[in-house]
């Protein structure tokens, strides 16, 4: 069994703090979680690795985990499945914002558009929230290693009960470089709260480039909380007997903010139950498992910033 392990991340009190409100009451629920889109020929074909039974698995065990903030990657728009993340949206009560990453394979946008359309498919990443999206900001991230690959981050800033909060959902490539510009954007919108970075960062912990990022201050909140434990989140068959994640590369990332009390009650990997179907095939929500990190958010008096 996991163990909540409350470990405070930074505390820069600038004010006296406030009593107890409600923000404290409940931890803030952060999920990330690849959905897997089935690919940009699954908008023509309909065949995308069962995404339809796979949405009533996502539903059924993202309202068992009662999250209050979900960041989506391989979100697709289809022509078979409309619109998955509006859906889950739509099932979850939330509001949302999703980034339509495909249409930008070109500098000219709208030749993207017209390939999208002609498939029927696109895809990127999403926020999902309990509480009101204020603000909102798609961001192209660079191509240094591939060329061809559009990849994008989109921000959501959170109204949540301490604050508004960045909230950043990206998958990478295997590009160090779209990394380091995610890190830049989450430094640059933190402010008294922080910012979270969630998503399919493609990079194991090991990496150059992601330990850069707990060196220049992110905290890995699945191994803040876990220091040992291993957190396999990818290579799931999703029509497989058997669990098969073997590497991590789904992180909940945060960046504390400047004036708020901020800290890890819990984290651990989840959207890893399998259905046992009746023809007694099993299946699972993705390839992907997801991650889940409670954090504690304790305003303090006229920050003067958000």
């Amino acid at each position: 069994m996991l163990r909540p392990l409350c470990l405070v991340l930074t505390v820069l009190l600038v004010a006296t703090p406030v009593a107890a409100t409600a923000a404290e009451d409940r931890p803030l629920r952060l999920v990330t979680f690849n959905l897997l889109h089935g690919g940009p020929w699954s908008g023509l074909t309909g065949r995308d690795d069962r995404l339809e039974a796979r949405l009533s698995l996502m539903v059924a065990q993202l309202r068992a985990l009662d999250p209050d903030i979900v960041a989506l990657q391989e979100s697709p728009v289809t022509r078979w499945r409309g619109d998955i993340a509006a859906r889950l949206a739509a099932a979850l009560g939330f509001s949302g914002v999703h980034a339509r990453a495909t249409e930008r394979v070109f500098a000219w946008r709208w030749v993207g558009r017209l390939i999208v359309g002609a498939l029927g498919f696109v895809e990127g990443p999403a926020i999902l929230s309990r509480f009101p999206i204020v603000a909102s900001e798609v961001y192209d991230l660079p191509h240094c290693a591939k060329r061809i690959d559009p990849r994008v981050a989109v921000r959501a800033d959170v109204a949540t009960p301490a604050g508004v909060l960045p909230v950043f959902s990206t998958h990478t490539s295997r590009d160090d470089c779209q990394t380091r510009e995610v890190a830049a954007l989450a430094r640059a919108h933190r402010g008294a709260l922080p910012a979270v970075v969630m998503g399919d960062l493609n990079t194991i912990e090991s990496a150059p480039a992601f330990r850069e990022l707990l060196a220049e201050g992110f905290v890995d909140l699945f191994r803040a909380a876990n220091p040992t434990a291993g957190g396999l989140t990818v290579w799931q068959d999703v029509v497989g007997p058997a669990s098969t994640a073997r590497r991590r590369v789904d992180y909940v990332l945060l960046l504390p903010g400047r004036g708020v009390t901020a800290s890890v009650v819990s984290s651990r990997v989840v959207l890893n139950q399998p259905e046992e179907r009746a023809d007694g095939s099993t299946l699972w929500p993705s390839d992907h498992y997801g991650v889940l990190a409670e954090i504690r958010l304790v305003p303090v008096e006229a920050t003067g910033a958000r």
